[in-house]
């Protein structure tokens, strides 16, 4: 029998949790994965090569592989010390490395998850470096990803721009016809407006999400973010998901009620507010058709996250109760 076909759109580090998790069900996994990222190593390498930052997809790699811890290690291994290598993750010098042997980093993925035995595909959003330009309620307009959370302001709607040529972006081959072919297709969990959207605001991925048959479910964050969703509720997130999309898209909202201890939070390890997202059930039901609020807390070394197991576990009962 033909699996259930589940795509995972977003960027960062929040897609990796439901990935890993995700892998160990009986479904047909793809990962579409933004190439917005301006900041660090990847944002150095994407200046330098002109090619899609390798940071996002290289954590996707690595959460779909079955690769021994060792060998995970060296991948994620960051050079140290004052050098030209200094910051640079391994794997990202490795993705670099074969999408300009490839002439693509589409082409690099495609070769990677084969060497490295991933379950399921990972494609790039775009096969274009993206410049995502946030324009806030004020009127002003910031664009590059890493200054976004700089400006002291609200934002109202976010789009993307190819970085290195005026053409229209466009999603890389194959995205499309996954999206349209999915059972599911899970949004998140991950920064809304920096991960998540520079994904959809591709015109032909947002007509695919308007267009597909698949149930669309979103893994609303836990914390609201520093710079990007201050004082937001979950019905304040899925608001901006529909601005972005329209109204009745989204499908399914998964919400954590699970509280985090008010002196648990280590602020400036993560890009997290002290603040957890405020709750807004009746806010929520006049959007989309099911909320389902349960546990998927999990904390860990001062920050909050979501348990893959257990959104996982809800995802494939959702999938079970529609396929």
């Amino acid at each position: 029998m033909r699996k259930p076909k589940i795509t995972v759109i977003g960027g960062g580090t929040g897609i990796p949790v439901i990935l890993s998790s995700l892998r160990h069900e009986d479904v047909d996994i793809t990962a579409i994965v933004t190439v917005a990222d301006d900041g660090g190593s990847s944002g150095t390498l994407r200046q330098d090569m002109r090619l899609a930052p390798p940071g996002d997809l290289r954590n996707v790699l690595v959460a779909m592989s079955d690769m021994p811890k060792f060998y995970e290690k060296i991948f994620q291994y960051r050079f140290q010390g004052q050098n030209s290598l200094s910051g640079h993750p391994l794997g990202n010098l490795i993705i670099a490395g074969i999408s300009e042997m490839q002439g693509s980093t589409y082409q690099a993925m495609q070769i990677l998850t084969k060497f490295f035995h991933t379950t399921g595909k990972i494609f790039p959003a775009s096969e274009e470096p993206l410049t995502l330009h946030a324009v806030f309620t004020d009127g002003h307009q910031v664009s590059g990803e890493s200054h976004i959370a700089n400006y002291q302001g609200t934002i109202e709607r976010v789009y993307v721009t190819n970085t290195y040529n005026e053409q229209q972006p466009t999603a890389s081959r194959k995205v499309v016809d996954t999206i349209m072919d999915s059972d599911m297709i899970v949004l998140g969990p991950g920064s809304l407006f920096t991960s998540i959207l520079p994904n959809l605001v591709i015109p032909e991925i947002q007509q695919a999400l308007i267009k597909t048959k698949a149930q669309i479910a979103y893994v609303c964050n836990i914390m609201t973010q520093r710079g990007e969703t201050e004082h937001f509720s979950d019905s304040d997130h899925v608001r901006v998901l529909a601005k972005h999309l329209g109204d009745g898209v989204v499908d399914t909202v998964l919400v954590n009620i699970a509280p985090v201890p008010h002196d648990y939070m280590v602020s400036h390890r993560f890009n997290q507010d002290l603040v957890q997202v405020e709750h807004d059930f009746e806010g929520l039901r006049q959007q989309v058709k099911r909320v389902i609020s349960s546990n998927f807390l999990r904390l860990e070394n001062g920050g909050a996250f979501h348990d893959g197991h257990l959104v996982v576990e809800e995802l494939m009962t959702l999938l079970g109760a529609n396929y």
